[in-house]
This record gives structure tokens, C-alpha cells and sequence, in this order.
């Protein structure tokens, strides 16, 4: 595959930095050290451009190509998990409780590994907007930087991101216009009764079969309210009640998550939601408060910018490791609130094998980094190009 010969030549040293990175992970809008890591090496490559503190610990460097032109916007986020590492690794995590366990690190490190060689060549007419985003797990930070203005202050005219797929063969890239990832929302339902002695249930009112009732006709949305060809998926994944076998509890909740593509159908799934748990707390007499957090909308390729993207990645890894029509899936990524302030795409890279995402085992496997940058550099070179 042809990486380019520069950035083959940094393997090593990227390798440094991604199991640095591994080895300090940081969670939300906290990634101040790996910020402080970053900007020395963009310090080092000789960027035009630093600016610090977008979204708390966020960086926006600017690269100058020759001549004027547009700016292209190129992200990495760059934040951890709250997981405890299991891979038993040199360089495993050195801080209890987190890990980079979804390659936000090899993000991070492709990144950096695609500034320094176009900071070494300029071979590009305009502006390059490397854009670091802390809080992509959990916090919104893509729409923090969009809120604080990146788009506007730095005149980005589009923008793309990647991320890392284990399982998937190495190399190999995938991507679609328009919708690649579903929105997510998160219900979390509150149900109080009246608790007793569980010998007394005709003395109490029991929230513990009000939920039961609630989830089970939850269960009905999907099949019965949204249109079969429109994906959607509503999982309930945490019930809490009860603290003995003998006592009827007061109160207790669930929490579950909304997942879909089209925006119509995400105002459909929180109305029906709330229609059935109002109408359940009515039929059990049992009060119920549903707090319905909008998360992040679903990130949606320009199609244009989609098939650019397709033919850079076919230029990298060659025709038969691309697919510019892949399947969407239901994850969701907040490269989304990107997508909706500028045209541009997101693309998942294989890494090959190993353990999934957000699982204790995983690591980012260093050898794909190179195939990233090279993505990341020859995106650049062929969508402002000189001449």
C-alpha cells in the first residue's frame, strides 16, 4: 500500500508518541497534559498557528500552504475511557480507572504525523485547521469547538475525520454519504409508588411491576410505530430497584438508549416513550418523571465530500480496500456537530485484528498510524492543490 515515503519514515516515532499518549489517557474536557504533549511536537514541526483552550483543553494549528486558498479542517479527538486497562502491555496505562480504549491516541497520533509533513513540504494552496477535540465519549466537545466558533474564526470551508476499526481488515477503508452514524438520546425514567411489606402488596403500590409494564411496551415502539425501512433501535440497559426480598420498594428507575438516523423519526421515538410511561403511570397509579437527554445527532456525510474522501483512501490502500458505500451503523460519533456547521466526511480505517473498542484488551495497532497520516496528508494535497 502506498503510504507516502516521508510519513513511512516516522513510524517509529509515531510509535513513541501514540504509547505516550496510551500510557497518560485522559477523560471529558481534562486532556490538558495530552494537550501540552501535542503542542510541543506541533511547536517542534513549526506550525504558523497555535491556539489553546477551545473547549477547555481543545487545539485548533493552522499550517500555511503557498499561495492563498480555502481552509480544509482535519480533526483528531483526543480523550479516554473510564475503563481499567487488561492488556498487560509495556506500555499499558499508567492511571487507575482510565484507558484509551477506543484509539483516540492513534487519532491523536495520525494527526500529528500528517501536520508534520505538511509542515515539512506546504505542497498545498491555502490553509490546513488541525483541529484536537477533547470529550468525544462523553461531553460533546465536537460541539463545544463548533459553539466557540473553529468554523468561522478560522474560516474552515470542510472538514474530515477518522476513526480506528479493530476486526476490521488492515488498511482497509469505509465510508457513505449522508447518514453513517446514528443519533443517540438517553431516557432515564423515575417511577415512585408506594412501598410496604412484601406479604402486604394490596397495602402498597408497587413501582417495580410499573416498570416491568413500562419497558415491555417500550419494547413495542420500534415494531409497531416506526417504519420498517427507517432504522432504529431503542435498548433499556440498566433497572434499579429493591433492597430486600421482603420489602416492596418506594420508588426505583430505568435508563435506556435511542438510537436513529432520520430527525423525524427521533421526535416520533421521544413522544411515544413519554405517551407510554404516562399512560402506564396512570394505569399502575404510580407517579413517573422522565428526563430525555438530546445527545448527539447522527453524522451525516455531504456526498461530494463523502466520494473525495473514497478516492483518497483508494489512492493510500488501492481499489479494492475502499468501500464508498458501506453499511451505517448504529454508533454515534460527535464528528456529527462538525458535519452539520461544514461540508465533509468521516471515515472508519481497519486496523485488523484484535479486541473491539471500549473493551479492557484493546490497543491501537501502531503500524496503521502511517496510513492514516498519509490519508490525512494526501487529502490535503489533492483538495488544494498546487498548480
Amino acid at each position: 500500500m502506498p503510504v507516502v515515503n516521508a510519513i513511512a519514515g516516522y513510524a517509529d516515532e509515531m510509535k513513541g508518541w501514540r504509547r505516550h499518549l496510551h500510557q497518560h489517557p485522559e477523560l471529558r474536557f481534562e486532556c490538558h497534559q495530552t494537550a501540552a504533549f501535542i503542542t510541543e511536537r506541533l511547536r517542534e514541526f513549526g506550525v504558523d498557528e497555535l491556539h489553546g483552550g477551545i473547549a477547555t483543553s481543545g487545539i485548533v494549528a493552522i499550517i500555511n500552504g503557498q499561495g492563498d486558498g480555502p481552509t480544509i479542517g482535519l480533526r483528531a479527538d483526543m480523550d479516554a475511557l473510564p475503563i481499567t486497562e487488561a492488556t498487560g502491555l509495556d506500555h499499558a496505562s499508567t492511571v487507575p480507572g482510565r484507558m484509551h480504549a477506543c484509539g483516540h491516541d492513534g487519532h491523536v497520533t495520525m494527526l500529528l504525523g500528517a501536520a508534520k509533513y505538511l509542515c515539512e513540504t506546504r505542497r498545498f494552496k491555502g490553509r490546513v485547521a488541525l483541529l484536537f477535540q477533547p470529550a468525544e465519549e462523553d461531553g460533546g466537545g465536537g460541539e463545544v469547538m463548533v459553539q466557540e466558533g473553529v468554523m468561522d474564526r478560522f474560516e474552515i470551508a470542510q472538514v474530515y475525520g477518522i476513526h480506528n476499526a479493530p476486526g476490521v481488515a488492515f488498511g482497509h477503508f469505509s465510508t457513505t454519504p449522508g447518514a453513517l452514524m446514528a443519533s443517540v438520546d438517553t431516557a432515564t425514567v423515575v417511577v415512585t409508588g408506594k412501598g410496604g411489606h412484601a406479604a402486604t402488596p394490596h397495602e402498597c403500590i408497587d413501582p417495580v411491576v410499573a416498570i416491568v409494564g413500562m419497558i415491555q411496551a417500550i419494547q413495542t415502539i420500534i415494531p409497531r410505530n416506526v417504519y420498517a425501512l427507517d432504522e432504529a433501535v431503542i435498548s433499556v440497559t440498566q433497572i434499579h430497584t429493591g433492597s430486600a426480598s421482603n420489602i416492596i420498594p418506594e420508588d426505583g428507575w430505568f435508563c435506556a438508549t435511542i438510537r436513529c438516523f432520520d430527525p423525524e423519526v427521533r421526535a416520533l421515538l421521544k413522544r411515544r416513550l413519554h405517551e407510554i410511561v404516562e399512560g402506564h403511570a396512570m394505569a399502575y397509579g404510580v407517579t413517573a418523571a422522565v428526563d430525555y437527554e438530546w445527545g448527539y445527532p447522527a453524522t451525516i456525510n455531504h456526498p461530494e465530500q463523502a466520494a473525495f474522501a473514497a478516492e483518497v483512501a483508494v489512492e493510500i490502500s488501492g481499489a479494492d480496500a475502499v468501500d464508498a458505500n458501506a453499511s451505517r451503523e448504529m454508533g454515534s460519533e460527535d464528528f456529527s456537530y462538525m458535519l452539520e456547521a461544514r461540508p465533509g466526511a468521516y471515515l472508519f480505517m481497519g486496523i485488523g485484528q484484535g479486541a473491539g473498542l471500549h473493551h479492557a484488551a484493546y490497543d491501537f495497532n501502531d503500524d496503521a498510524a502511517p496510513v492514516g497520516a498519509s490519508f490525512f496528508a494526501r487529502l490535503v494535497e489533492r483538495a488544494q492543490p498546487l498548480g
